[in-house]
Parts: C-alpha cells; sequence; structure tokens
C-alpha cells in the first residue's frame, strides 16, 4: 500500500514520525510532502524523513490564499504520478481537496475547532476525521464535516508524540546552557502567523512574564520564527534555543513550562512538567481538556501568571494519571481501513 503524508507545520513532525516509522517497518510505501514553514523541514531531516518540499506559507491572507491556491495545483500534479492508496494529514489546507479532486480517500486528524477557514476549506472533503472526544461535534459540523465522518477519541493528538520518546537527563549539558540559577522555565511565544490567531509577530505577551521573572529562574526561549527571536536577543539573562532541539527532553528537564501556543503546552503535561498556558487566542478544547484534568493551568493576566509561576516554582505538585485511547493504534487502523477500501 502506498501512503501520501501532507506535513505542514513543525509540531506535525513529530506527531507523524512514529506512525511513518511504523507503516515503513510494514513494508509500506509512504510518500511525504512538506512546506517551507518555520521548522518544518528541519525537524524532518533530524527524524530521518525523506520528503518532497512543496510550495510555502503566506502571511497575509492574500498571500495564504495565493501560495495555498499554487500548493495545491502543484499537488495535484504530484500526487496524480504517486497515485497513491490513501492520504493522511493533521490541518493541511491541499491534501484534502487533492485527494477528493483525484478520488483518494483521506484519513484528516483535527484538534482545533476554532480554525473555522481551515476547517470550512478541508472537513467538507474528508473521508475520516479523528477528533478528541471533547471538540463537540456540532463545531465541526457546522463547517460542512459529515457527521458520519467523525471518529471521536479520548485524549489528544500529543499521544502520538511520545510513543518512540526516550529521556536524555544530560540535554541541558548536550546544549551547552549556561544555567546559573536553581530553577529553569521554558517558555514558548505564540503563533503569531497562523490564520486563526490575530497577532503582531514582532510583539510577544511573554515579555512581562520575561521580565518579572529572568532574576529567579533561568528562562529558556524557543522562538518560532525570526521576528520572536529578535524581541529577546539582546537581553543577556535569556537563552534563546535554536531548533531542531530534543524539546521533549528539554521540557522534562525544565521545572515549568509557560506556554502562548498550545502544542508543547500539551506535550509538556503529558510528560508531567507544571504548565502554564498563556495563549491569548480562544481556549481550545483539548486545553481545556488538560486543565480540567489538573495537568494545566491556564491565564492570560501577566500578574496571575507570574504569581502562578513562582507558585509552581517554590511547591511540589500532583501529577495526577492520564487515561485515554490508543490514539497511534486509531490512526494506523483507519489508514488501513481506508486505503484497502
Amino acid at each position: 500500500m502506498k501512503i501520501w503524508i501532507d506535513i505542514v507545520n513543525a509540531p506535525h513532525a513529530r506527531f507523524f514520525q512514529s506512525i511513518i516509522r511504523y507503516l515503513e517497518d510494514q513494508g509500506e510505501e509512504v510518500f511525504v510532502t512538506t512546506r517551507k514553514f518555520g521548522d518544518v523541514h528541519r525537524l524532518l531531516d533530524l527524524f530521518g524523513i525523506d520528503y518532497q518540499m512543496v510550495g510555502w506559507h503566506g502571511v497575509t491572507l492574500a498571500e495564504k490564499l495565493i501560495r495555498s491556491t499554487q500548493r495545491a495545483y502543484e499537488l495535484s500534479q504530484i500526487i496524480s504520478r504517486e497515485k497513491p492508496d490513501v492520504a493522511v494529514s493533521k490541518h493541511s489546507i491541499e491534501l484534502p481537496r487533492v485527494s477528493y479532486g483525484l478520488k483518494i480517500p483521506s484519513v484528516f486528524i483535527l484538534d482545533n475547532e476554532h480554525a473555522i477557514a481551515a476547517n470550512k476549506l478541508t472537513l467538507p472533503l474528508c473521508d475520516r476525521i479523528i477528533l478528541p472526544e471533547v471538540i463537540k461535534p456540532e463545531s465541526v459540523v457546522r463547517c460542512g464535516a459529515d457527521p458520519d465522518h467523525l471518529l471521536p477519541y479520548n485524549g489528544t493528538s500529543e499521544l502520538t508524540h511520545l510513543v518512540d520518546f526516550q529521556y536524555n537527563p544530560h540535554i541541558f549539558q548536550d546544549l551547552k546552557l549556561n544555567l546559573k540559577k536553581e530553577k529553569t522555565i521554558l517558555m514558548r511565544p505564540e503563533p503569531s502567523l497562523a490564520s486563526y490567531l490575530e497577532a503582531d509577530c514582532r510583539k510577544t505577551v511573554l515579555s512581562p512574564i520575561v521580565e518579572a521573572l529572568e532574576d529567579q529562574a533561568n528562562i529558556l526561549v524557543i522562538p518560532r520564527f525570526r521576528e520572536q527571536q529578535q524581541i529577546f536577543e539582546d537581553d543577556d539573562k535569556i537563552t534563546l534555543i535554536n531548533p531542531p532541539v530534543d524539546t521533549f527532553s528539554l521540557m522534562k528537564a525544565c521545572d515549568l513550562v509557560i506556554g502562548a501556543g498550545g502544542t508543547m503546552n500539551r506535550e509538556a503535561a503529558l510528560l508531567g512538567t507544571p504548565v502554564i498556558s498563556c495563549y491569548p487566542g480562544t481556549l481550545l478544547s483539548v486545553d481545556a481538556y488538560y486543565i480540567e484534568k489538573g495537568l494545566m493551568k491556564r491565564s492570560t493576566r501577566p500578574n496571575e501568571i507570574i504569581e502562578m509561576a513562582r507558585e509552581l516554582l517554590r511547591d511540589d505538585h500532583y501529577h495526577p494519571e492520564l487515561s485515554t485511547d490508543d490514539l497511534f493504534k486509531i490512526i494506523i487502523d483507519n489508514i488501513y481501513q481506508a486505503g484497502n477500501g
């Protein structure tokens, strides 16, 4: 069987790496495409995943439309030659359109019900939509998803990220970090270029939090792109981490994660590291899931975040056990079912 996987964002490289390896070990042919956006290609290189680069990500609405249209055209030519048996993606805009047009069965993994524009462009065309059960069906049905195509599970997509994870307790030394304080905080700015978040990529909600905490803990920041790096690069109390690195070991080794995004927050929660979400957009159902389970705290008020951080750095906190479905098996089973028709 030939499987086409389109990987369009950095977290998706981690999401699919164990799935790709499993399928290849089973003797299947996996054809991976990606686009020029952030560190996606660097992570694919790090994981040893072969890929074909097709198109890139736009910044303005006009650029997003033009580049997505160009990418769909290029992918249509490539995929019509490759002739895969099944197409798989996580929030790719172009894969559902191309696979639908070429009558290739598709498996789509979804975890953001607030990406309305993207969901309207993709969900009506998807044959199988795997999504966390905490996302209300009506929130995706109103975007055009067929209710009979929804496959809910207990958990979130980050469950597959840790399938092959082996902790490196020497991560600080390997990265040659000069950490002078006892406690260490890892921070991640917001996804300013995403279509679902209105934000200025030259600013970040983390700035006042960093300023308040940098004298109390080592501050590590993983920027998403050059503009975010420029925000912090003149502050000698901050250590900028340039991807790709073993972020899982880094998060596990840190005492606290403060994130204005989503994926790394949820990964930290699964790893057992205290985490505060300061994502400036509407709270996602998958984040509410971790908050309800006691694995994540949430605030958008800097003073409250700073107090939460000081408390979490000061005291040991109980980390509840999380019982979930086997998402890895669910995805593999659906790929085979869709591909075998």
